[in-house]
């Protein structure tokens, strides 16, 4: 039996050498390649071609539940499992939309990844224990759940705003998305109407509130 080829991403070394150093205790598993951004986690995932990408949500440039839909996208073969820290509905429920096939927490132990891991590649859904049951039976059965703002960008906008709040000047994100300025000022500006917010430092806190970055989140 091939061994299940699998990317990891998450943007903190620690923690993507703690799930390096675990899935390579596990049999049946290769690393073939580590991403600290989302925008990274595609590229080598189109590199690559995994059987399944390990995601965190919160990474710098690009989240993981865009990286999530632009890969399952590209790439409908990979499934992509999240692990990640938040437990919150809202991320869940993205995360599903997006694509991912499974939802697990960073403090499950560690016999719950690889359950996850052998769930996910039979083609099942998995979702940490830490979710309400009604929850996930929602989710998968597609019945409709609580949305937020968010889902009502693109995922073009949701991107912008994302690198926006970073701090990116309109020219790096221009050059980063290889669009013109004129482009990135045409998507704040809708952005902008379409949330109700009137500057830049509003656009921020919005993005902060809605989980697009972790402002506790280190650049190393």
């Amino acid at each position: 039996m091939n061994p299940i080829r699998i990317l990891l991403a998450d943007d903190h070394t620690l923690v993507l050498a703690g799930i390096r150093s675990l899935l390579e205790g596990f049999d049946g598993v290769s690393i073939v390649g580590e991403a600290r951004t989302g925008r990274d986690a595609v590229a080598l995932a189109k590199e690559k071609t995994p059987n399944l990408v390990v995601m965190d949500i919160s990474m710098r440039e690009l989240n993981g539940i865009e990286a999530t839909a632009q890969i399952r996208a590209a790439l409908p073969d990979t499934r992509v499992l999240i692990l990640s820290m938040h437990t919150t509905e809202d991320f869940v429920r993205r995360a599903m939309k997006a694509g991912a096939s499974g939802y697990l927490v960073k403090d499950s132990a560690p016999l719950e990844l690889r359950m996850a891991i052998d769930a996910v590649m039979r083609g099942e859904h998995y979702i940490s224990s830490r979710v309400s049951g009604h929850l996930v039976s929602g989710m998968v059965d597609g019945r409709p759940a609580g949305g937020s703002a968010l889902d009502g960008l693109s995922p073009r906008q949701r991107e912008i705003l994302q690198l926006i709040a970073e701090g990116k000047s309109t020219k790096e994100i221009a050059f980063a998305l290889d669009v013109s300025v004129k482009t990135i000022e045409t998507h704040r500006a809708t952005l902008m109407e379409r949330l109700g917010i009137r500057d830049v430092a509003g656009l921020v806190v919005f993005a902060i509130k809605s989980g697009l970055i972790d402002i506790g989140t280190p650049e190393a």
